[in-house]
């Protein structure tokens, strides 16, 4: 029995797989394989073929950042004439509108500004709180250690009071690859990955749920990839935390990094791989953001049994020239078309809504 049989064994009886097992997959197996193995994986979690998508506005209220991130096409700095801070009355204006469009959920993610404080974030956290019913999933491990550093404090006093304010959940940017070595070169200024498991150990000891992200494509190499599986895997053991994995696609236009962009193939591949390996976490996110509609929807087939939001608001990767965008009925059709029952989520991943024919909107 060769390598690859002697893994796709193993992932078949249910059983966990270790690093070699890993770099072996990604490595040696037929495409076709990986995307059968990850089909099972997956359908340990999700039996039913029911695919979910989320309603949802990213609000980035900075585009000023110190972290300066190579990779970035999306930070300002300070002076330049293109930065920006937006108000309380601004932001608010656009939760309103997310909400009246049947969004669920609100991201507010930005840069790490140098002189925005608790004030400016617990402040807003109640005004929205009060204003509207939504669900607040923000702040990544990077902006929740800039705070914990600007204003003197520790990461749990932080999150603690983003808590008590209204934060519901953090999301998992920042991490882009937690390997050190890559960190160094493509985002020296961020937090290092012992820095972004600290924030969300942190988080999960609180009682707030997180998820995960990984951008592949920059630099990394495969074994990378997997250290960065690893670090998540373990934490996953350790606290149960990660409500889902979302692996998406290095954009390398209109930024320092510069470089080539992986291939579709490559992003399958990688995909199938994570929910593979990843045999604690419960929801694999497929980044039709970054890859586009048709990938996306082959993603189903990958491992991947969401599909995230439609993004009534995305600035950060549209920046690096992904420009990609999705109606509530045309991600209906693209999960239907793939013999998928769509499901509208909540950030929870509780279904809210089923799409039966008739239920559709036009």
């Amino acid at each position: 029995m060769n390598q690859v049989s002697a893994v796709s064994r193993k992932v078949e009886r249910g059983e966990r797989i270790a690093d070699d097992d890993a770099l072996i997959l990604y490595r040696e197996a037929d495409l076709l394989l990986l995307g059968n193995l990850a089909r099972k994986r997956a359908a340990v979690f999700h039996p039913h073929d029911m695919v979910t998508f989320i309603i949802d506005r990213n609000i980035n209220y900075t585009n000023v950042c110190i972290s300066r991130c190579r990779f970035c096409a999306f930070y300002r700095d300070a002076t330049n004439p293109e930065a920006y801070v937006l108000s309380h009355d601004e932001i608010l204006k656009k939760v309103g509108e997310a909400v009246s469009l049947g969004a669920t959920q609100i991201m507010l993610q930005g840069g790490l500004h140098p002189a925005l404080d608790m004030d400016y974030f617990c402040d807003l956290l109640k005004e929205i709180k009060a204003r509207f019913r939504v669900f607040i999933h923000s702040f990544s491990p990077p902006e929740i250690f800039h705070l914990a550093t600007r204003s003197g404090c520790s990461v749990a006093t932080v999150i603690q009071r983003l808590y008590a304010a209204g934060l519901d959940s953090l999301p998992g940017g920042g991490a882009e690859i937690l390997s050190d070595r890559v960190r160094k070169i493509i985002s020296p200024r961020k937090i290092s990955s012992a820095q972004w498991l600290e924030v969300m150990e942190t988080a999960h000891q609180a009682g707030l749920k997180t998820t995960a992200t990984m951008m592949i494509g920059s630099i990394e190499t495969p074994e990378e990839r997997i250290e960065h599986l690893c670090k998540v895997r373990s934490l996953q053991d350790q606290t149960g935390g990660f409500r889902a994995f979302i692996p998406w696609s290095y954009k390398a236009s209109n930024t320092e990094l510069g470089g080539s962009e992986i291939s579709s193939l490559e992003y399958l591949r990688t995909l199938a791989l994570a929910r593979i390996y990843l045999d604690n976490i419960v929801n694999i996110q497929g980044s039709w953001v970054t890859q586009g509609p048709d990938i996306g929807q082959l993603t189903l087939y990958f491992g991947a049994n969401d599909l995230g939001s439609i993004m009534l608001e995305e600035n950060v990767v549209k920046a690096a020239g992904a420009a990609y965008h999705l109606t509530e009925p045309e991600m209906v059709a693209l999960i239907r078309t793939a013999d998928k029952i769509p499901a509208q989520r909540n950030t929870e991943y509780t279904v809210i809504k089923t799409y039966t024919h008739s239920a559709d909107r036009t």
